[in-house]
């Protein structure tokens, strides 16, 4: 199942400004959405493949593209889960 406002935050984020928000404060981005606090905590651990369940995988890629991941290290996360 898909959570619509960890989606949103992902599609929000696909903006330069607003992925630069995140980088500089994930805690202030994330608190204007309202996601449960599992969710809020799997963010900021980076926990790839526990979000790659509950949003579009083009999503989550641009996500982790912004938040500063590099590709490897998405694709290994992702298999490994």
């Amino acid at each position: 199942m898909t959570d619509y406002w960890l989606s949103k935050m992902f599609f929000d984020l696909q903006s330069p400004s607003a992925a630069a928000e995140y980088r500089a404060d994930p805690g202030k981005v994330l608190s204007n959405y309202p996601i449960s606090d599992e969710v809020r905590g799997r963010v900021l651990a980076k926990d790839v493949a526990y979000l790659a369940r509950r949003t579009n995988p083009y999503l989550l890629r641009y996500f982790f593209f912004a938040a500063g991941m590099k590709d490897d290290e998405f694709i290994a996360k992702l298999r490994h889960g």
